[in-house]
């Protein structure tokens, strides 16, 4: 093991990948070797840095922290990923943890406890908060049927029902069939709300 643990860190506020940079620098045995504020740049500066960890947000513009994590560990096979987010979410955990991230901490810990995850998960361990793992573990099943959550996924970013037929080769009265269903077991009140709810609870 090397005397100090290389860090990457992706995140797209400024002033909070500043403060982290600057408050694992005082670690003795932390380096930040690089910092990128948008996901689609993450996979080339691990590639390039081979750091031993990447410290990972999960909104960020060009691409999803969520999705870059499978390419980021085979462009980095050496590399470690630690998502640190606001957005502590069962499902977010789930499907972080189900692509190969080793931890998964929100914003609200003390640096103390990051750097200590840090350590934790160079040293092999999984690390995630707890809180939010007794909320993952309560989560139950998902309520809906494959293509019930099939015809969900497909609509985003405003898709039609018109788009949403020809997308999975359905009749539109059929989506709409489908939609109503999942929008009334997850008891939203439109098919964003039950999008949302799905994707929260890793149903999708």
């Amino acid at each position: 093991m090397s005397e100090s643990t290389t860090i990457l860190i992706a995140e797209d506020q400024r002033m909070m990948r500043s403060a982290l940079a600057t408050l694992l620098e005082l670690e003795p045995d932390l380096t930040v070797v690089g910092s990128v504020e948008r996901g689609d740049e993450v996979v080339a500066a691990a590639a390039r840095l081979q750091p031993e960890i990447v410290l990972l947000d999960i909104e960020l513009p060009g691409a999803s922290g969520l999705d870059v994590i499978e390419p980021l560990l085979a462009a980095a096979p050496g590399s470690r990923v630690v998502v640190v987010t606001t957005f502590g979410r069962p499902g977010y955990l789930a499907r972080a943890l189900a692509a190969g991230a080793s931890g998964f901490l929100v914003k609200d810990d003390p640096v103390e406890q990051l750097a200590g995850a840090i350590r934790r998960v160079r040293g092999g361990e999984r690390v995630v908060d707890p809180t939010l793992a007794a909320e993952a573990l309560g989560t139950r099943e998902s309520p809906l049927t494959a293509r019930e959550a099939e015809v969900l996924r497909a609509s985003t970013a405003g898709a039609t029902i018109h788009d949403i037929a020809e997308q999975l080769f359905l009749s539109t009265s059929t989506v709409r069939n489908y939609l109503s269903n999942a929008i009334g077991k997850l008891g939203a009140r439109n098919r964003l709300e039950a999008l949302t709810i799905a994707r929260d609870r890793g149903w999708l």
